[in-house]
């Protein structure tokens, strides 16, 4: 009935629909296995992508070829541009998506990629034979053969809904669990885990009071994450800010003695960044009251999303509680919230491709490796897509660096230092946030993806002439001189000081307070002149200028670390010949199997001391 796949990707959810896409572009046979062909794609959670340092992943797996930031656009109801008031590396798109617009475009997406075939199906047990994957057995009893798995399981793995004192089983609210997975793979000699995270409840738009509430408009110009044509955003649809009060937390607490969380039903760790709204009070029992975010569903349904009141506490409590919430008097409740606790398997038992030790050619991406969103899923799936199709083809891993791309730093921490609570990811994490900007992802990743097959010609074609474009806008900055009676009147109403003597542009675009359309009004010949550039490369230029010193220094930060990276560990090195190495640090790269040095240094529990003695021991 089947035939053999080059890769079998088990789930559909964000790291699914991106793995079986990017294997398929690239030219492998893909199968993907889903539970209900109905929830391709779905957003479990919040009808949103992108956000600070998400939306930078977004645009990476644009950049690279991959479909999220595509579908983002085609379906957006709003954009932002958070942090605009910091500086570049903080900027992060966001947009609110149509919920079901969303999940159809990826669906017609995947039937359209000629390379992919869906069967819906349960995956109850991967074939293994000499300690490699080989397909799998589903509840249907069918046997399907592979040259590479791809597990993307998400909350589903033994999935437990928690609503109050009620408990049971599903890996979605009105779907059931997937079992024997996990079973099988702790058989085989995987450590596993339990996580936990939650929802809010949803409400109908049309019993809300919007007067009572601040309206959150999206940006006056849209932007959007794709570097292809998709279509610009031309309406928007508004998001609502109201507050919870004291009403509303003395409410919630009466509902603490049955909450799940507080009485130990639920063992998971949840994500420490979005806490449910009984943790909030619990923890911050000074704050009187929580910002809450009222966030459309779509286009045309008047679902309402409520961020920030994400709750697993009995949904009697939940009714009375929100409807103590300013605008919130008459709300009317589609569902309530709930928490859901699922298995996951520690990351460090991965190596950066995101195949496992274990098993060769199983790879595991999303939820299953303990992370937390939608991005950070995706991302996860477009790179164990990429190394599937490349191990499937006996060609070479493709591994991203912590300085290539935040989708490196995800993977790097994920691998090296694990995570016991959902791991979600923040500008913070990466320390070349400077260089890894979401203006420059294709600058970045576009070469790397076409060099493998997954980003078009076209694609290709855009960012040298982006590059080449930028370095012409910076070419005429320099040769552009402004004397100080041609642009002091106008650098006096800017608000900033005067020039004494002929400037270039290039100099005063330097200072903080000086913008590319303030250059324009200081010499009418290079405002002429940027008329024949995009706006891409006139941004590109000026942050170039602006933060000149900056990108230099982690510039330098790089090449130091990557005299590491770049010293290879080969893989059956044996770590017990090494007896100066420490007893932690022993046990670390025997798990891990590190890459590289840079990759060895980076494990918790791996000493500075450690690295130098692993330096001697390779030659070096």
């Amino acid at each position: 009935m089947f035939p053999e796949y080059d890769v079998i990707v088990v789930g559909a959810g964000h790291a699914g629909c991106e793995a079986a896409a990017a294997a398929a572009n690239m030219g492998s046979h893909v199968l993907l296995i889903t539970m209900n062909m109905h929830t391709i794609a779905q957003m479990s959670c919040n009808p949103a992508m992108g956000g600070v340092a998400k939306g930078q992943i977004v645009r990476e797996i644009d950049a690279l070829g991959g479909q999220s930031g595509i579908i983002s656009d085609k379906t957006m109801i709003q954009f932002r541009m958070l942090n605009r008031s910091k500086g570049p590396a903080m900027w992060s798109p966001r947009c609110q998506s149509d919920r079901m617009r969303f999940a159809e475009e990826w669906r017609m997406t995947l039937e359209q990629t000629p390379n992919v075939d869906i069967w819906q199906d349960t995956a109850k047990e991967i074939i293994v034979k000499d300690n490699r994957a080989v397909g799998v057995k589903t509840s249907l009893g069918v046997e399907i053969t592979a040259k590479a798995v791809v597990l993307t399981n998400g909350t589903f793995l033994n999935g437990l809904i928690h609503i109050g004192e009620k408990q049971f089983g599903g890996g979605r609210v009105g779907e059931k669990a997937a079992t024997g997975i996990t079973e099988q793979l702790i058989q085989l000699g995987f450590e596993s885990g339990r996580m936990k995270t939650g929802t809010p409840p949803r409400i109908d738009g049309r019993s809300l009071d919007y007067t009572k509430m601040e309206e959150q408009p999206g940006d006056e110009i849209p932007s959007k994450f794709s570097y292809t044509d998709t279509p610009p955003l031309t309406h928007q649809r508004s998001c609502w800010i109201t507050y919870t009060n004291e009403k509303v937390h003395g409410v919630l607490r009466t509902g603490f003695d049955k909450s799940p969380m507080f009485t130990g039903r639920i063992k998971g760790l949840g994500p420490r960044y979005c806490p449910s709204v009984e943790d909030k009070i619990n923890r911050f029992a000074d704050k009187d009251s929580h910002q809450i975010f009222v966030e459309p569903e779509g286009w045309s349904t008047v679902e309402m999303y409520i961020n920030g009141f994400s709750t697993s506490l009995p949904e009697d409590i939940q009714y009375k509680a929100i409807r103590l919430i300013p605008g919130f008097e008459n709300a009317k409740m589609f569902r309530p919230g709930y928490a859901i606790e699922y298995d996951y398997f520690p990351p460090t038992q991965l190596k950066l491709t995101l195949e496992t030790h274990l098993i060769g050619n199983l790879f595991f991406a999303g939820q299953i490796n303990g992370t937390t969103g939608y991005e950070e899923a995706a991302c996860q799936g477009l790179i164990a897509g990429i190394n599937a199709h490349q191990n499937a083809h006996e060609l070479d891993a493709f591994i991203l660096k912590r300085s290539e791309a935040y989708i490196g730093v995800l993977i790097d921490d994920l691998v090296n230092k694990g995570t016991e609570e959902p791991y979600r990811m923040f500008t913070s994490r990466a320390e070349y946030r400077t260089l890894l900007r979401q203006d420059n992802a294709d600058i970045r990743l576009t070469a790397l993806g076409h060099k493998i097959g997954l980003a078009s010609e076209a694609r290709l074609v855009r960012v040298q002439e982006k590059i080449a474009n930028t370095e012409v806008i910076l070419e005429e900055l320099q040769k552009v001189k402004v004397t100080p009676n041609e642009v002091n009147p106008i650098l006096a109403e800017i608000g900033t000081s005067p020039i004494r003597e002929k400037q270039p542009l290039y100099q005063l675009l330097k200072r903080p307070d000086v913008e590319i359309e303030d250059i324009k009004k200081l010499s009418e010949s290079f405002a002429t002149f940027l008329n024949g550039f995009n706006e891409e490369s006139a941004e590109q230029a000026m942050i170039k200028v602006k933060y000149e010193s900056y990108i230099e220094k982690e510039r330098l930060m790089v090449e130091k670390m990557n005299k590491l990276e770049d010293l290879e560990i080969i893989p059956n090195f044996d770590y017990d010949k090494v007896p100066a190495l420490s007893f932690e640090g022993r046990q670390k790269l025997k798990t891990i199997r590190p890459h590289t040095l840079g990759q060895a240094s980076r494990i918790s529990g791996v000493s500075p001391s450690d690295v130098s003695v692993l330096l001697i021991h390779i030659g070096r």
